[in-house]
């Protein structure tokens, strides 16, 4: 191993020279170079280099080779002033990019399959214009033919880099037979296709052949569509006076640009349909896919454009129509909100409808509660594009209407047994966002004594509305305060402790001061951790309760209740952490028992959990801590 290094630093002595000879490196500085090199060498010699070794001595000599090109500039202006010539390209000046090449060369014969690695290596072999990009694009495609985006980013350097059009098709339809179910294949050789027959368009306009484009701008389709359906209001030219020979000539001219403008346009269109047939064949189940194609072509401007839209549309409605997600896309295709921000209220109107309808024939296509669902989110943000933000309360006008058909949407879905714990959710939000409290709360109890009585979600709603409704007074009545107690023993008997943290929580904190209904919720929480058993890590209701005690009653009633809670089968490793964490900080102010307590908790832990490293990584810590502790403030001891 030493003597290959050796070698390899050895061919270095004549690149280390030029350096210093040009005065871009001192002595000292050719030493750590040096250094370096050698201690990276000996990295890569290991019976198993790591990738990360690799990398980091790329790294390093990217950074010195990007030093040695400033310093080079510094010299060579320095020289500039003092009349001299320009410095003359050496040997320095290819052996940084040289040793870069050979690294990644080395680093890829080991990690063939790192895919990252590759693109590493092809981006730079891209941006220093080394000469080797066609050999590694040539390597890697061999050795992972099935890697969609391999077989695009060599087809864009043939495409963009060397302007070669027919290698970069190859490369593209080489990589679709492949790889003929890659999505992105099949959109890139799209885009690439059209990208240069509008290419070959926009020299024609270059050359004054031509006019126009093959993409589409939103807002002149627009105004050309108003103009067409107002041409009365426009006078041509021609009808201003008598015509002559000009006019003529100038109307054959004109006739002669839209048979051109025409021809590029149906080729355009041409490629477009053929490479649609060709993707929906080869994948026939992906929306997405048909999603993006109809997306670029909204972008252009080709022949039979409206037609080709419906046939794409008509194609996806027949083939995704059980689909909500189709609908939903849909339906947000006929009112871009995105898009639409400059227009007024009056002309969102029409589009809000057609995607009204939209939703009301997919409900009767797809009825079920994700369809429901797409469409309570489509009406709420409609409102909250025209109110301008979330909160809806005190809306007026058509916002008000589409709050009514939101609840109306809602009270539909519940009626249809499509009701989804998210939808009951909203719809009880909904009454609180628009301050009726009473309607969220009976429509709270309603939905959760039907089939969502075991929503954590929703109880906690319900939970919420109850406790706002409860101190609406400022001193509770013991019926209010039982009756609340009654509905959080009817849910936190039924529902696993891991899945109601926040329904405990909010219940501990809202019976903190009234020891009668804490006590009970003591007692309820036993009951279920004998049940369902404490957790691991994370939330801890025993401890909760644990803190609670601690705030209102003291260490002692505090030590009572947590060693009551160890007793319990399962106590879980998370209780006895923050016991011991408890513990530790009291004996660092000065508790006597704290320290005690914390190595009985941490014993006591291990007899469970003696295969925790980091609990006895702890434990450890813990004891050196008090080692150090009372051998600086009581030497003779120790």
């Amino acid at each position: 191993m030493a003597d290959v290094v050796q070698y390899r630093l050895e061919r270095m002595v004549d690149e280390l020279d030029d350096l210093e000879q040009r005065g871009l490196f001192s002595r000292r500085e050719i030493a750590e170079i040096v250094k370096q090199r050698r201690k990276f060498e000996y990295r890569l010699k290991r019976p198993s280099p790591l990738k990360e070794d690799f990398l980091a001595y790329v790294e390093y000599e990217t950074q010195l080779d990007a030093l040695r090109r400033l310093r080079k500039k510094s010299v060579a202006r320095e020289l500039m002033k003092q009349g001299n010539k320009k410095l003359k390209k050496s040997k320095s000046d290819f052996a940084g990019l040289l040793r870069i090449m050979d690294i990644y060369e080395l680093a890829l014969k080991r990690y063939k399959g790192d895919i990252d690695l590759w693109f590493r290596y092809l981006e730079f072999c891209r941006l220093r214009k080394n000469g080797r990009m066609k050999k590694a694009l040539a390597n890697v495609i061999r050795f992972h033919p099935k890697v969609p985006g391999i077989w695009i980013y060599a087809a864009a350097w043939e495409f963009d880099h060397n302007l070669n059009v027919a290698a970069a098709r190859a490369l593209m339809q080489e990589g679709l037979r492949v790889c003929p179910t890659s999505e992105d294949l099949w959109v890139e050789y799209l885009r690439m296709e059209l990208t240069y027959l509008n290419k070959l368009k926009a020299r024609k306009v270059a050359l004054g052949e031509d006019q126009g484009t093959l993409t589409r701008d939103p807002r002149s389709s627009d105004e050309k569509h108003w103009r067409d359906e107002n041409s009365e209001l426009f006078m041509p030219l021609g009808e201003r006076g008598d015509g002559d020979g000009d006019d003529d000539r100038a109307n054959v001219g004109s006739d002669e640009s839209e048979k051109k403008q025409e021809l590029f346009e149906e080729r355009g269109m041409n490629i477009f349909q053929t490479v649609y047939g060709g993707a929906v064949e080869a994948v026939p189940s992906s929306l997405s896919l048909r999603k993006r194609f109809f997306e670029i072509l909204e972008g252009t401007n080709l022949s039979h454009y409206e037609d080709m839209c419906k046939e794409i549309l008509n194609d996806m409605k027949r083939d995704f129509s059980t689909q909500p997600e189709f609908w939903d896309w849909l339906a947000r295709h006929e009112c871009d909100l995105e898009n639409d921000l400059e227009i007024s209220e009056e002309g969102i109107i029409p589009q809000v409808e057609k995607a009204v309808q939209v939703y009301e024939e997919a409900l009767e296509n797809v009825p079920s509660g994700t369809m429901f669902c797409l469409y309570a989110n489509f009406l709420t943000d409609i409102v909250a594009h025209k109110e301008g933000e979330t909160n809806i309360n005190g809306s007026s006008g058509h916002a008000a209407n589409y709050i009514s058909h939101l609840l109306l949407i809602y009270e539909r879905a519940e009626s249809m047994g499509c009701i989804t714990e998210d939808l009951a959710c909203k719809h009880v939000s909904l009454h609180l966002q628009l301050r009726q409290l009473d309607e969220a709360r009976k429509l709270a109890a309603k939905l959760c004594s039907g089939k969502l009585a075991e929503s954590v979600e929703l109880w906690g709603l319900r939970i919420t509305i109850e406790i706002r409704c409860t101190t609406k007074s400022s001193s509770p009545s013991d019926a209010d305060l039982q009756s609340l107690f009654e509905l959080l023993q009817q849910i936190l008997m039924k529902v696993s402790v891991s899945k109601s943290e926040n329904l405990w929580l909010k219940a501990l904190k809202f019976y903190a001061n009234q020891r009668q209904y804490f006590d009970k919720l003591v007692e309820i929480s036993v009951v279920t951790l004998v049940r369902d058993g404490g957790s691991e890590n994370g939330f801890s209701l025993s401890f909760a309760i644990v803190s609670f005690i601690f705030q209102k009653d003291g260490i002692q009633k505090t030590r009572d209740i947590y060693k009551r809670f160890l007793a319990l089968p399962r106590p879980g490793l998370a209780l006895y952490r923050h016991c011991i964490d408890l513990e530790t900080n009291l004996a660092s102010i000065g508790d006597k028992d704290g320290l005690i307590n914390a190595r009985k908790l941490y014993e006591s832990a291990l007899a469970t959990y003696d295969q925790n490293v980091s609990l006895w990584q702890d434990y450890y810590r813990m004891e050196t801590k008090v080692k150090a502790f009372f051998s600086f403030f009581f030497p003779l001891w120790y």
